[in-house]
């Protein structure tokens, strides 16, 4: 299975491609889409969208996990993340690619054990898992390559049981 785990961002979003199934990974690509910040807004998004685009096409990855946009004091940066989050469903979903979403938490407990782990914590269990010479920087990318892998062994190990429960059913 290959996953595109994106890190959504209207400033800086996490791009990170992972081949493998549960219990092993392998990075194909990983970088950061950085929007010119004296744009305006659908400047921007249309910025965003044409990157992704060119990701989708270049990589042609069987699922997108997004990280899942949670609730927080800030709304001006919830609402852009929820912007960037919208590209991702619009790229993907016009080629026909599911979209899956992961908290934080989740993706942190599926690279670390805990869903309580800092960002230099994921970044090394990222670098670790993926046998990375250096970690993954900034921390878009490692937490994009985050949310590859931990859809990669969540969501494979999601799949077998419903693939269990279809055959029991019949």
């Amino acid at each position: 299975m290959r996953v595109l785990g994106m890190d959504p961002g209207l400033t800086r979003c996490g791009l990170g491609v992972v081949d493998g199934r549960a219990g092993r990974a392998t990075m194909v690509a990983v970088g950061v889409v950085r929007t010119p910040s004296d744009a305006e807004a659908s400047q921007r998004l249309m910025f965003l969208e044409r990157e992704l685009d060119g990701w989708l096409d270049r990589f042609e990855p069987d699922v997108v996990a997004v990280e899942r946009v949670f609730a927080d004091t800030n709304v001006t940066q919830v609402m852009n993340t929820a912007h960037a989050t919208a590209i991702a469903l619009l790229t993907a979903g016009k080629r026909d690619i599911p979209v899956v979403f992961h908290t934080p938490t989740e993706v942190k407990a599926s690279v670390t054990g805990s869903g309580r782990a800092d960002k230099a914590q994921v970044t090394m269990m990222v670098t670790r898992i993926l046998k990375l010479a250096s970690p993954p920087k900034p921390a878009d990318a490692a937490d994009a390559l985050a949310l590859a892998i931990c859809h990669l062994w969540r969501g494979a190990a999601t799949a077998r049981l419903e693939a269990l429960a279809k055959a029991g059913a019949r």
